[in-house]
Parts: structure tokens; C-alpha cells; sequence
């Protein structure tokens, strides 16, 4: 949603007329955030589509809001698609099973479409993972995504991702499509959405501690980051047996870590925060918040962190909104992780892998934040190249190209 919702500011001026197909937010269960329609122009078409009532389906198992819009979002857009003529549709979610309408409607009516992958759709990281540590309703997700996956993937027109990892992977899982069009594009950083935060700050309750210095992740937990974790946990233990300087006020913050209802999120930091001795130092908020709640609560801070996957193709969409707020930041992320790269093209000074980090390198971020290191300065050549602005630029040509290769 975030990617269409920033690049929609942008399609009209680079030659395409846009219409969005949605759920009516009423059948969703996610933390709704009112003011993300002010970045939408007024000029956009959106066509908001029923879903089945979750408090039905779901006394059968069935909550995703993917599967519940399935049949929705096939009658509308054949609607749509038999009274006006379209030259593309772009998939752009995380709720991927919608995607296996786009064969259908390539096949009935001879459009081309476009998938955004985001994230991994089909994967097998949790093959090898105990049970606790799988997501909810893992076992039914992993067999509906492998059936459903080919169908949409295989008669694709065109493919964006966030990582090249995604790309190569379905390339090869996938040799119909080895010859379409792709493109690896990130998320893109949205200025306008800092002015909206500050308009309306006064809306969102402080989440942070007026009596101590403030570190905050907020976005999902999990096993897989605890190798990006671990060395800051290690570092705070050693200071505070140390008594280094200002490592007594140091609190650190992990908001939003699971996607489960509110108030029944499972906590996956703070037990490890408990193996280091530092349950006075770790706050874990497990339920959602806003997005501009989020802006606004990471402008709040004293300094920022950022931990990625084991995984080394994970990629961290959230890290455009940190570097907007211009907070120091200490970024960890596996040595093959694209996030790296970005962050030191960006200027930003404490980006490590979790392989080579050692205590000395957590050490001269939480020393230059606790003495108050002002604002950071990044290099102006890497905020225009992944500013929203450009990336709607990157989407744009892609759509052409495929276009293009469609009519050959």
C-alpha cells in the first residue's frame, strides 16, 4: 500500500492516469490511519471493494483479508475492464494471493500485468525452524503459497522488487519468465509525509521516557533478527557493569514487532533481553501503531536502530522513514543484505554487518548519541536517487517496458 499511496503523487506527471482498486477499510482489522489519504491526490479514482466479515470466516480458519476480497476484486475489475479500456494492471501488496487474478484477467481480456514483490511470497526460511518460532497458521500459509505463487508468477508481464535476491529467485524458480521485464526498485523516501506528521503530532500519545535517553526500533520482531540484536544488548551489558557514563539512562525501544490482533502480539525481544540482564533497559510494545504515529515517535528519539534478517535477502523497507528524521542511526543487518550498501551510500555512520560488529562499534554510537550529536547531514545525491519521486520514475519505465514487450 505505502509504495502505490507514495508514487500515486507522481504517475500523472510521468504520463499515466492511475485508478486504485481497495478493500473498504471497514472489513480490515489493522490499525487505520486517517491522514495517510492526505498525501493521495484529489484527482485519483479509488474503487473500494466488500470483503467477506472476518467474525464469519474466521470461525473457519479463514481471516487472511486477501482470501476474503478474492471474488470482490474479480467482479469489480471485470467491470471495470469490460466499460473502459486499461492499458496495464499493477499488483502492489503484500496480500499476494490477489495476484492470481492477473493471469484471469490476461487471459479474458488480454491485459497485461505487472507484481510487486515486496517480500518473499513463497519461501522456505521456516522449513528449519522449530515450531515456536514459525508464524501463525505457517503449515496452511506455506502449502496455499506454493500452489498459489505459479499461477500468478508464470504468466506475469512484468516484475519489480525490492531486492535483486527476489528477482534471481523466482527467475529461477520460474524459467517463463526469465525474459520479462524487471526491475529492482526500493522503497523511496516521502518528505511530504514529515510535514503531515508534524501538522498533526498532537494526536498520538508520547510512547517514550521523558527520564531517559531513547533508542527505538519500530516494525516487526522476530527470531530471525536476534543476531542483529545481540551486539547492542551485549554492548549496554558491558557499560552498565562498567559504569560507563550515561549507559544507566539508556532505554530501548521495540514497537510494533508482531502483525498478531491488538493485545495478543507474543513478545520476541524482550526474552532476549531477559538472557542479557537488561529488562529495566528493554521496553517491548508488541502492537501496531500508526504510520505517522510512527514518524512521529521516531522524530522523538535520541538516536534510532535498525535491525535486519538472518535472512540475506531481506531488505528493510521501513529504513527511508528513519532517514528522513535525520536521527543518528546504528543499523545491523546480515553482510549480504542490499540495506547495507544504501545506508553508507546515504553517509549514515554506524552501519555494520552482524558477523564483523564488536562492542567497540555499538560503543561510539551510544557514546556520540548520549552526548547529544546533533542532526545528520546525508550526502544529497542519494536522497534525490531514492526519493519517492524516483522511484515512481523507475516504476514508470518498467510499466513502458513491459507494455513494450507485450506488443511485439
Amino acid at each position: 500500500m505505502q509504495r502505490v499511496r507514495m508514487s500515486l503523487p507522481y504517475f500523472t506527471e510521468l504520463g499515466w492516469e492511475a485508478e486504485v482498486v481497495m478493500v473498504n477499510e471497514q472489513y480490515a482489522d489493522m490499525t487505520e490511519d486517517p491522514l495517510l489519504l492526505q498525501s493521495v491526490p484529489a484527482h485519483i479514482k479509488i474503487h473500494k471493494i466488500k470483503a467477506l466479515h472476518k467474525n464469519i470466516t474466521s470461525k473457519f480458519g479463514l481471516g487472511s483479508i486477501a482470501l476474503r476480497s478474492l471474488l470482490f476484486y474479480k467482479m469489480a475489475v471485470n467491470k471495470l475492464l469490460t466499460s473502459k479500456k486499461y492499458d496495464l494492471i499493477y499488483f502492489s501488496t503484500t496480500q499476494f494471493p490477489v495476484c492470481i487474478l492477473g493471469a484471469y484477467w490476461r487471459k479474458k481480456f488480454g491485459i497485461p500485468y505487472v507484481i510487486d514483490m515486496q517480500d518473499p511470497w513463497h519461501s522456505d526460511y521456516y522449513q528449519d525452524k522449530p515450531r515456536k518460532l514459525r508464524p501463525p497458521k505457517y503449515r496452511f500459509a506455506y502449502h496455499l503459497n506454493r500452489i498459489l505463487e505459479p499461477v500468478a508468477l508464470k504468466r506475469a508481464n512484468g516484475l519489480i522488487a525490492v531486492s535483486d535476491h527476489y528477482i534471481a529467485d523466482l527467475k529461477d524458480r520460474y524459467p517463463e519468465i526469465k525474459d520479462i521485464p524487471t526491475a529492482t526498485i526500493t522503497f523511496g523516501a516521502f518528505q511530504p509525509d514529515m510535514q503531515i506528521a508534524a501538522n498533526h503530532a498532537h494526536l498520538f500519545h508520547n510512547l517514550l521516557s521523558a527520564d531517559h535517553t531513547n533508542i527505538v526500533y519500530i516494525g516487526r520482531g522476530g527470531a530471525d533478527m536476534h543476531q542483529a540484536i545481540i551486539p547492542l544488548f551485549k554492548a549496554i551489558q558491558h557499560g552498565l557493569k562498567n559504569h560507563v557514563d550515561g549507559y544507566h539512562k539508556l532505554r530501548c525501544y521495540f514497537i510494533g514487532t508482531s502483525y498478531a490482533t491488538t493485545g495478543q502480539g507474543l513478545a520476541t525481544i524482550l526474552p532476549l533481553a531477559r538472557q542479557y540482564g537488561l529488562t529495566e533497559q528493554v521496553v517491548e510494545l508488541t502492537d501496531r501503531i500508526s504510520y505517522y504515529h510512527t514518524l512521529i515517535t521516531l522524530q522523538q528519539a535520541h538516536g534510532l536502530f535498525i535491525p535486519g534478517s538472518d535472512d540475506p535477502a531481506y531488505t528493510a523497507s521501513k529504513i527511508y522513514p528513519y532517514l528522513l528524521t535525520r536521527r543518528p542511526i546504528l543499523a545491523i543487518f546480515n553482510p549480504a543484505s542490499s540495506t547495507i550498501p544504501i545506508l553508507r551510500e546515504y553517509g549514515v555512520k554506524h552501519v555494520y554487518d552482524c558477523q564483523t560488529i564488536d562492542t567497540g562499534h555499538v560503543d561510539l554510537f551510544l557514546t556520540a548519541m548520549i552526548s547529544g550529536t546533533s542532526m545528520e547531514n546525508y550526502h544529497t545525491q542519494a536522497i534525490e536517487k531514492y526519493s519517492a519521486r524516483q522511484m515512481a520514475i523507475n516504476e514508470c519505465l518498467l510499466f513502458e517496458q513491459t507494455l513494450a514487450a507485450n506488443h511485439k
